[in-house]
């Protein structure tokens, strides 16, 4: 075999693969870029297969190595399936980002057990569901090295008015971070929770929308009451989200872990 081939080859052996969910859009599609352009294999799920194909195609032609897969995060099989999807794909995964999550509150004594359970089992079951699968089928408990970073919220952090539902389901994720992190301290794993305040997402459009019809107010006067509550004044960017991903993921961040950090323009101190 060539010489130039066999280096090839140890080059994409010798990078590291990145497990993103949630990333057709928003915070987990700046994330995947972000991880790309630093070097790392991605392979990115969403619940609709055509976003998920669509944005893969995206990103090779920025230049990327990516595939991706249909996943719904509430589904045991469908994590199984996805993860193992992953390993066929790049082999044993280095970086998790447990990005998938949805909205959901409401005045809590009209809070339907629907609603209630859905959020809690997209953004806080899912977040079990894939790091369990990930240290085993995906190799990571194997390794002298591995990253879990879940996306939480300042709401984990906090209560949200209208928002038990979301809140709790954050709240919980950033306890889950903390345990996590330190039971696999010793092996070389980091986990850690990135918690976003307000960002500019399609998410976060929604979010407007619903608080706009519980206050019987118009969606520009929300987006105006909400960035009176930053102190940098306006929403951050999936980008800056990513931003901490990425250091999080990186090998200066080694020594960081079971640690819940904001991205909020100043809205949590805490």
């Amino acid at each position: 075999m060539p010489q130039q081939t066999q280096q090839t080859q140890l080059t994409q052996q010798e990078k590291p693969t990145a497990l993103i969910t949630g990333a057709t859009s928003g915070i987990g599609l700046a994330t995947a870029r972000l991880l790309a352009g630093q070097n790392h294999r991605v392979f990115i799920g969403a619940r609709t297969a055509e976003s998920v194909t669509s944005t893969v195609k995206q990103l090779r032609e920025e230049g990327f190595e990516a595939e991706g897969a249909a996943v719904d995060v509430r589904s045991d099989e469908d994590v199984k399936d996805f993860v193992r999807a992953a390993v066929d794909a790049f082999g044993t995964i280095d970086v998790l980002v447990n990005n998938a999550g949805r909205s959901g509150g409401g005045v809590t004594a009209d809070i339907a057990d629907e609603l209630w359970h859905d959020v809690i089992d997209t953004n806080l079951n899912s977040v079990f569901r894939l790091s369990r699968e990930v240290l085993n089928a995906g190799g990571m408990r194997h390794k002298s090295r591995g990253r879990i970073i879940n996306i939480a919220s300042t709401a984990g952090k906090q209560g949200v008015v209208l928002g038990a539902p979301y809140s709790a389901s954050k709240h919980g994720v950033v306890g889950f971070t903390k345990a996590l992190g330190n039971e696999l301290a010793p092996t070389g794993i980091t986990v850690n929770a990135v918690c976003p305040g307000y960002v500019e997402t399609p998410m976060a459009q929604r979010v407007r929308q619903g608080y706009a019809a519980a206050y019987d107010s118009t969606e520009d006067a929300i987006l105006e009451k909400f960035q009176a509550k930053i102190p940098l004044g306006r929403y951050s960017t999936p980008e800056e989200v990513a931003g901490l991903v990425g250091y999080l993921a990186s090998d200066s961040a080694a020594s960081i872990t079971s640690q819940a950090l904001n991205v909020c323009g100043g809205l949590g101190n805490f």
